[in-house]
């Protein structure tokens, strides 16, 4: 299962104004991945603590060192990872880093075994919105089955047609008899909108994206490696 919430929303643009619309900032980020990360913190700090607590001899040491090393990378892996679509810009959060870049850098957005982000000769993936072969299995055989009934609605009612992008089976109020998408190609088509909306003023130069390491994740996690290292083998 996995999510997208809005912030801060903005008034739609004006019938012929000759603006493209407006949106309100969304996030994205897996809601199962989330949760596993929780139960995953949860175990580990189980397992640790009781290492820590009863263990004699080198076993609290070295409970707390794995524990050093693994804290960070669960974070780092499960919850952290998260897409910003603003306005301007999309902010792309993965483990170890954050790429920002406006939209006008944006060449392309691509699906196939991972969500990845093209911006000249580099390439970002989208650790946010995993590719759930499932999940489009499952919303082709419900759009095959719309189809089968001869209804537009496969829910058999018209609140099912609500804003896109929340969850596997919905469809675009806009465009009630657009196919049923999986939750992670809503969300890349919503991106591709974003992106086809913002691109490049004719003779500008192209925005570069803007790369920050987490450092927070990684230092507490290669500082447990090493110390755990060092344990290991005196």
């Amino acid at each position: 299962m996995t999510s997208s919430h809005q912030h801060r929303p903005n008034g739609p643009a004006t019938a012929g104004d000759g603006r493209p619309p407006q949106y309100a900032d969304r996030v994205y980020r897996s809601t199962a991945g989330v949760a596993g990360g929780v139960l995953l913190l949860v175990l580990a700090g189980w397992l640790g603590g009781d290492a820590v607590a009863r263990g004699d001899g080198r076993t609290p040491w070295l409970a707390l060192a794995a524990m050093l090393t693994a804290v960070p990378l669960l974070v780092a892996f499960t919850i952290r990872p998260a897409v910003f679509a603003g306005a301007e810009r999309i902010r792309v959060r993965n483990p170890f880093r954050t790429v920002t870049l406006p939209w006008a850098g944006v060449d392309r957005l691509r699906a196939s075994f991972s969500t990845e982000l093209f911006a000249g000769e580099r390439k970002f993936q989208l650790w946010a919105i995993p590719v759930s072969l499932r999940a489009r299995k499952r919303a082709a055989r419900q759009t095959a089955r719309a189809q089968a009934s001869g209804s537009s609605d496969p829910f058999g009612s018209a609140a099912a047609r609500l804003r896109p992008g929340l969850r596997p089976g919905q469809r675009s109020q806009a465009n009630p008899d657009d196919p049923i998408r999986s939750w992670s190609d809503q969300a890349l088509a919503e991106l591709r909108e974003l992106a086809d909306n913002h691109p490049l003023p004719e003779g500008a130069s192209r925005p570069e994206p803007v790369v920050r390491w987490c450092y927070e994740v990684i230092a507490p996690a290669a500082a447990g490696a090493i110390v755990l290292a060092v344990l290991l083998a005196v």
